[in-house]
């Protein structure tokens, strides 16, 4: 078990880390765009048809804008918080 402690493990080991953060971020993604999904097709759908009328085409994609405006928003200030955080340590 001691010949896998050989040199370049710790290569293997960012690469590792570099690669699971990666789709942890692909999956944090997806599962965004799934509760947008679900949020703006409960707001605007009020019963499917053949094809999106103007309406809900206009409602579906300012849901979406608004979604994405708020993640920024929330994601931004997590980030000022982080950093005022570690700035004050």
């Amino acid at each position: 078990m001691a010949d896998f402690d050989s040199v370049g493990s710790s290569s293997g080991d960012s690469e590792l880390q570099e690669f699971l953060m990666i789709e942890k971020q692909k999956a944090q993604v997806n599962a965004q765009i799934h509760e947008f999904n679900e949020i703006c097709w409960d707001k605007c759908i009020g019963k499917p048809g053949s094809k999106l009328d103007s309406a809900t085409e206009t409602c579906l994609a300012n849901c979406v804008d608004r979604f994405i405006d708020t993640s920024l928003l929330i994601t931004q200030r997590f980030a000022q918080m982080l950093q005022k955080n570690s700035g004050g340590m």
